[in-house]
């Protein structure tokens, strides 16, 4: 069963059973700007024990919270239901202390977070129930805060950085009050949990608007506190031979406004990271011939890079591919000179197609040098797979047969032998044994 033909048996259901019940939040929001909702919600008076009664198929994920999560056996359509009430309390700055369950759907609504995410759609009649002027706000092109911004953010703090993303994501503007509301409590944002922040922000950068999502968080002072190590690349010059579009910043900013389409999240935030290590390194040119030098960032930057991933809590997968990007993606600039090995070996890291793009863009964002992606591209397509990860020529049995004792030396011959056989200077077993013969002497 598809999602919103669970989430209309659903509703049926539930006004069967004597329930008020609506679609509500941001699937109403998606249905009225035409866009495909990623999921479902429905709101109702019923109580989580008789949503529970009524849906045998169903999750008690938050029922403290009064929200069941109702499932489509065998199907994998899931949707939220959640009972009308209104929150008491925000001690922690994300959870209601208390929750009152209540009968009114507007009572309901005013709990949330933004106009545009507070609307209730009748799927019965296609009404729309709109009590804070959510569809006007979607016709403005404005993220408004529900009630008094000041409040509805103390509530939950991750609510600032959402509304940083609905607006980049729809192109909105916030609203002043809510706007001056983010900038005054931007240094509070600590107390949300670094997955939620880091959900966010993976959000933000894929999708599809980073580069305005990254400067509406340092227009609303949201920056120098998620992520303080981009927030130094404003003003950080760059020699403009190399950079004429700008200073660091405006280069990350050009990289993330092109991003391609569902990009992964590991291409993005290399994007982002890649040159993280500059403002630490940078050096003013030292005489009238030198020029601007970021020595090292590469390196620099890589710990830069794993250090955010692990306070975001990254996984390790996640964050290995991550530092990769950074620490590689000054290596394009050799491809040129490498011997056929070590662009064989550079060529095999894993997912190699994000370091390429990660480099096309980078060009692309600064002097439109494309020569050696266009090398790499080419290379790619006429060398053979066996050739760029041949099978091996000999193995540690082999060395054995030689005479050789098992120890730490067999790495380096095979190494050696492997290095001589992506250059094409060997090219059989045979050749390989009297290389080894010829070169190493057993102990």
């Amino acid at each position: 069963m598809e999602p919103r033909a669970l989430a209309d048996l659903i509703c049926r259901t539930l006004r069967e059973a004597g329930h008020q019940a609506y679609l509500v939040g941001g699937c109403v929001r998606d249905i009225l700007l035409g866009r495909e909702p990623a999921d479902y919600d429905v709101a109702t008076d019923a109580t989580p024990d008789r949503v529970e009664q009524l849906f045998p198929h169903s999750l008690a994920v938050g029922a403290q919270f009064g929200v069941i999560v109702v499932t489509d056996d065998p199907g994998p359509a899931q949707v939220e239901v959640a009972t009308f009430r209104s929150d008491i309390g925000y001690s922690d700055g994300r959870h209601p202390d208390r929750v009152a369950y209540s009968s009114s759907p507007e009572e309901d609504v005013k709990r949330r977070d933004f106009t545009i995410n507070a609307l209730l759609l009748d799927p019965v009649t296609d009404q729309v129930l709109d009590f804070v002027g959510g569809q006007r706000d979607i016709q403005a092109g404005i993220i408004r805060a529900i009630g008094r911004p000041l409040d509805r953010f103390q509530e939950d703090k991750l609510r600032m950085v959402r509304a940083v993303r609905f607006a980049a994501r729809f192109r909105y503007a916030i609203e002043a009050s809510t706007f001056s509301a983010i900038g005054k409590l931007a240094p509070e944002i600590h107390q949300v949990s670094r997955e939620r922040l880091r959900e966010e922000l993976t959000k933000i950068l894929t999708e599809g608007q980073a580069r305005r999502g990254f400067e509406l968080l340092e227009e609303t002072r949201l920056l120098p506190e998620l992520l303080p190590e981009i927030a130094r690349m404003k003003g950080v010059e760059q020699p403009p031979e190399f950079h004429p579009e700008g200073d660091v910043w405006i280069h990350t900013l050009l990289m993330l406004e092109a991003l391609p389409d569902a990009c992964s999240p590991t291409l993005a935030w290399g994007a982002l990271l890649h040159d993280v290590g500059k403002p630490a390194t940078f050096k003013p040119p030292s005489g009238p011939k030198d020029r601007i030098r970021f020595d090292e960032h590469a390196e620099v930057g890589t710990r830069m890079a794993e250090e955010i991933c692990r306070r975001l809590r990254f996984s390790n997968h996640d964050t290995e591919q991550i530092a990769r990007l950074v620490a590689n993606h000054m290596r394009f600039k050799d491809v040129s000179e490498m011997k056929p090995a070590t662009l064989k070996r550079f060529v095999r890291l894993d997912r190699f197609d994000e370091h390429l793009e990660l480099h096309r863009l980078d060009c692309s964002s600064s002097n439109g040098n494309l020569e050696n992606y266009v090398k790499v591209r080419q290379f790619l397509r006429q060398t053979p797979a066996d050739q760029v990860r041949p099978p091996r020529l000999v193995t540690g049995d082999d060395l054995v047969g030689l005479g050789f004792r098992p120890g730490p030396r067999f790495r380096g011959i095979l190494e050696a032998v492997e290095e001589a056989q992506l250059n094409g200077t060997l090219t059989s077993k045979e050749s390989a044994l009297k290389f080894i013969r010829d070169s190493f002497k057993p102990q």
